[in-house]
């Protein structure tokens, strides 16, 4: 039989298995490739985390700056509008514009601080459909466009909380917004329940109007501190009572509501406004057609049965309709309305001799509350607004 020495060998002289074992130098060495490469994606984790972080502050402070311009551009708006309420007259006023804007502005934090306005940031012109904003003409200025920045020249730049990370320490933001009072109106919509709409219902023809836009009428009046007196202010004026026969001087009321308004119909209209339910009567839209005309059936003249109505509104503003043609005579009268005007009332006389009767009234820019917008701008109305909306 033949004999195996067994031998036993050392464990220096054992063969290496070609896998790496727990504790052998390819272990270890793996291990410390393993290190390095965490620590490089840890570190690249807080890079993107605070590059996040900064870009979420960042668009976080963006909407504040795009609040805050809109309230601004807004607050100039109705400052403007508030101007022409006064019945000063001429150009309005850019400072009390850019004050009124501040005056918002600085309410609102934007990134954990006040923005100011400066005069280069607000702009005052007019404004239609489509824009852009035009500026200057100052006596017919519709609307405000307020640029609200954090740069090195205004407010400073925007802070950043990991700019030793990201290379980036600051952030410079900048947003514009206009806001504007709409003044193509083509004419009304129904108002809601126990809400009307403030129409005087006596129409002027379109050649008087122009006059008295112009300065080529009277100035009699002046209106100041809520009072009208005598004396003249540069506003010029027109009568609302008839001055002659055939068209254009045949003024008379209109009648919005039902066929042939009475006297009385005519004393709630003058004193309260035109109702829902008139304009629900009237049977159609009270709104130009495509040719942008209107037609009102009404009575030539004046009634003095609503003198002391008419009497009651000196001093406040009306909208009044404006024609160019009037058809037929008395109460089969047909206006041809093609334009809404605002008007303040100065002067009320319809007793005595018809060349001392009169209603005074002088061209006023104020509100038309629930007008309808005529988009394509093919109506215009020199003293007659929306109310101020954000366009951009």
């Amino acid at each position: 039989m033949a004999m195996f020495a067994l031998t036993s060998k050392t464990p220096h002289e054992r063969p290496r298995s070609k896998y790496s074992v727990p504790g052998g130098p390819q272990y270890r060495q793996r291990t410390g490739s393993a290190l390095v490469l965490g620590i490089f994606l840890s570190l690249a984790v807080v890079g993107l985390t605070a590059v996040s972080m900064d870009l979420g502050y960042v668009r976080l402070v963006q909407t504040e700056l795009r609040r805050s311009a809109d309230a601004a551009a807004m607050a100039g708006c109705w400052d403007l509008y508030e101007q022409y309420q006064s019945g000063s007259g001429g150009e309005c006023d850019p400072q009390s514009i850019l004050g009124a804007c501040n005056a918002v502005s600085q309410q609102n934090l934007v990134g954990e601080s006040y923005a100011t306005l400066f005069g280069e940031d607000v702009e005052v012109g007019t404004y239609e459909s489509g824009g852009p904003l035009q500026v200057g003409n100052l006596a017919n200025a519709n609307a405000v466009k307020v640029t609200l920045r954090r740069d090195a020249s205004a407010n400073g730049e925007l802070p950043l909380f990991f700019g030793a990370l990201t290379g980036r320490s600051t952030q410079s933001l900048q947003v514009s917004a206009t806001a504007a009072m709409f003044q193509s109106i083509s004419g009304f919509y129904v108002p809601d329940s126990g809400e009307s709409v403030d129409i005087l219902p006596i129409a002027l023809d379109m050649e008087t109007w122009l006059s008295a836009v112009e300065g080529t009428t009277s100035d009699h009046y002046q209106y100041q501190d809520g009072e009208v007196t005598v004396g003249a202010d540069g506003q010029f004026e027109a009568n609302l009572y008839p001055q002659g026969t055939g068209s254009p001087g045949n003024r008379g009321t209109v009648d919005i509501g039902g066929e042939d308004n009475s006297t009385n119909d005519l004393a709630r209209q003058v004193l309260h406004g035109i109702s829902r339910q008139d304009l629900l009567d009237l049977g159609k839209p009270l709104e130009f057609d495509n040719a942008g005309e209107l037609m009102l059936n009404g009575d030539t003249g004046i009634s003095a049965g609503i003198k002391d109505e008419l009497a009651t509104l000196i001093g406040q503003v009306r909208i009044i309709p404006i024609y160019t043609h009037v058809f037929g005579n008395g109460n089969n009268a047909t206006f041809t309305i093609v334009r809404w005007e605002g008007v303040r009332i100065l002067d009320v006389k319809l007793t005595g001799k018809k060349e001392t009767k009169r209603v005074i009234v002088q061209p006023q820019k104020i509100l038309a509350r629930n007008a309808r917008v005529d988009h394509d701008g093919s109506t215009f109305s020199t003293h007659l607004f929306t109310p101020v909306i954000l366009v951009e």
